[in-house]
């Protein structure tokens, strides 16, 4: 049984997907709230990030996240990080980029050009990829409809402006919502889609 790509990504009510995690994450655009999720996390959306982490054998990533991964989690080995950086750096790393990135992360690949090609071969490889952020490579592989699930972490925050999964100009899109939404403390809900129909009208009346 072919496996799985999973893409993880936490995002605002208005769909913004950038630098959550620290305000120095993604300042590109002038983006100035870098950090926004980190006020608003709860332990049951932790559990949730968690059992990600524990069940994926291969971490499939763009090239800026690529960078910011592994200037960080090779450090992060022991102390309060230490199961997820151990996992980490434990299961093979691919890494999508158009150029040719030094890659110093143990069991690091940089993905050939057919992207459709190299996702076929990751779903024989391993049982379950995810995709962590790289919100701009993570709209190619749903654009593309090449993905088997999509969680979408949605938080109370609304920031105008700032990288979507979804972008104005992006194409019309189906998605079928594989389980019911998890609700966390803070208020942030758990979204998890796979790929849907084609986009359809109708008339009301």
């Amino acid at each position: 049984m072919a496996g799985r790509i999973v893409i993880d990504l936490f995002t605002t009510l208005d769909g913004v997907a950038q630098a959550p995690g620290s305000p120095d994450e993604d300042p590109s655009g002038g983006f100035e709230y870098g950090g926004w999720q980190a006020p608003l996390v709860d332990e049951s959306m932790g559990e949730q990030v968690m059992e990600g982490i524990r069940s994926m054998d291969a971490l499939l990533l763009g090239g800026t996240t690529y960078d910011i991964f592994a200037a960080y989690w090779p450090q992060h080995v022991d102390g309060p990080d230490g199961e997820i950086g151990r996992r980490f750096d434990s299961i093979p790393k691919y890494v999508a980029s158009r150029g040719a990135p030094v890659l110093p992360w143990r069991d690091s690949h940089l993905l050939g050009p057919s992207l459709s090609d190299e996702i076929a071969a990751l779903r024989e490889r391993h049982q379950e990829v995810h995709v962590i952020g790289s919100v701009d490579f993570s709209r190619s592989l749903v654009a593309s409809g090449l993905f088997d699930v999509l969680n979408l972490w949605v938080y109370p925050i609304v920031l105008g402006s700032g990288k979507r999964l979804f972008p104005d100009d992006g194409p019309a899109l189906g998605l079928t919502l594989l389980e019911p939404p998890v609700a966390g403390e803070s208020g942030a809900l758990l979204l998890r889609y796979g790929p849907g129909p084609a986009v359809t009208t109708g008339d009301m009346g």
